[in-house]
Order: structure tokens, then sequence, then C-alpha cells
């Protein structure tokens, strides 16, 4: 059996450092759609804690549920930029956001059509600037021949994962938070990011 995952929106930090362990990642996006997930959440450090930032998404019509890569997002909000303002007051006087900035901005800019599209190139690009060399394969066979690691897109999942801390922006005013979207680990940590994650000794039970 394959070990496959749904890409997941900006990832958190156990999502991301499973990734970067893996000779190739296999994604998958037949399931169909679930909510309280990460496939459209992600969290990251604001000044008054943790900030959940949501991609807003079309629902079905009717009793039909579409599957995970057939997803639309829906733009009738901005989200864009709101998502990009509420990175920018999170992140912006921390160590790399200057550095990395002009590199994610576009993607808070430019539309694409499906959740599930959108969120394999930004992992793409993320995975470029922690200089990381991605291989990963998009699988379409059933589920019966898969082995699906739901746990890491789970927005309910809580790990056993002992995280080495870092100086985090707000850090000083409500302590660590860990765990949070691969952006905390990034903006902080910059170069170190890789060096991070794969130091992670990653507990799902």
């Amino acid at each position: 059996m394959k070990l496959v995952l749904c890409p997941a929106y900006l990832p958190n930090v156990v999502n991301f450092s499973w990734m970067i362990k893996q000779p190739k990642v296999y994604f998958y996006g037949e399931l169909s759609y679930q909510k309280q997930s990460f496939r459209n959440r992600a969290e990251i450090y604001g000044a008054n804690g943790k900030l959940k930032l949501t991609i807003p998404i079309k629902h079905s019509k009717g009793s039909i549920r579409k599957s995970y890569k057939n997803v639309s997002i829906d733009y009738d909000r901005n989200w864009q930029k709101i998502h990009w303002k509420s990175i920018c007051s999170a992140y912006r006087s921390s160590p790399y956001f200057e550095y990395y900035e002009s590199e994610l901005y576009p993607f808070f800019q430019k539309k694409q059509v499906t959740l599930f599209h959108f969120n394999i190139i930004l992992i793409e690009k993320l995975m470029l600037l922690i200089d990381h060399s991605f291989d990963y394969q998009i699988v379409n066979c059933g589920p019966t021949k898969l082995d699906i690691l739901d746990s890491l897109i789970s927005a309910k999942k809580v790990y056993k994962t002992e995280f080495k801390t870092y100086i985090q922006v707000f850090k000083n005013k409500y302590g660590f938070i860990p765990n949070l979207s691969i952006l905390d680990v990034l903006f902080n940590l910059g170069p170190e990011t890789k060096r991070y994650l794969n130091n992670i000794k990653l507990n799902f039970n």
C-alpha cells in the first residue's frame, strides 16, 4: 500500500517535517472533501496569540459531495488580501520576513481555481524556499490500495511530539506556541528551517 497525504494549506510543522523525510510524497485528492481539517486552514502566531486563516470554498449543492481535488476556492470575499495582511501583521518584524516576502506575495494575488492545486503549488514554493529537493506524485487509484495519512491534516489531532523552542515574534506575550504553519519557522529561522524540521522526532500516537 502507498502512504498518501492530502495537501494542506500552508502546512504545519509536523506535516512539513514528515514530508521532507520522505523520498517521495504521494498526494491524493479523490476522497470526499471533509470539513474541520487543514486542507483549507492554517494557524499562525498573531499579536493576540494563535490566529486561524481559512480559505473559503464553494460548497456542493444537494447531497453530492465533491472530491477534494474538485473543490473550488470561493473568491466572493477577498480572502487573499485578508490572509496576506494577517501574515504581514504577524511576521513583519521577524528576522526573515523581508527575505521571503516577495516569493510568497504572488500566491495571495493570483487566483487559482481549485484548493487542491493551490495547496500543491504553494507547498512546492515553500520546499524551494527551504532548499529541499521535493519529489511528489499525484495518485488517483482507489482508497483500498492506499494508506491515507489523515492525521496530518486533521485540525483536531493533538501530537505528543516534542518541539524545540525557537524565538517567535510574540513569544514574550504568550509563550512558545508549537506546530504552527511552516511560515512561523521560515520567517523566524530562515535558512535553519530545514535543519529544525529534520531534527523533529515525530510521534503520531
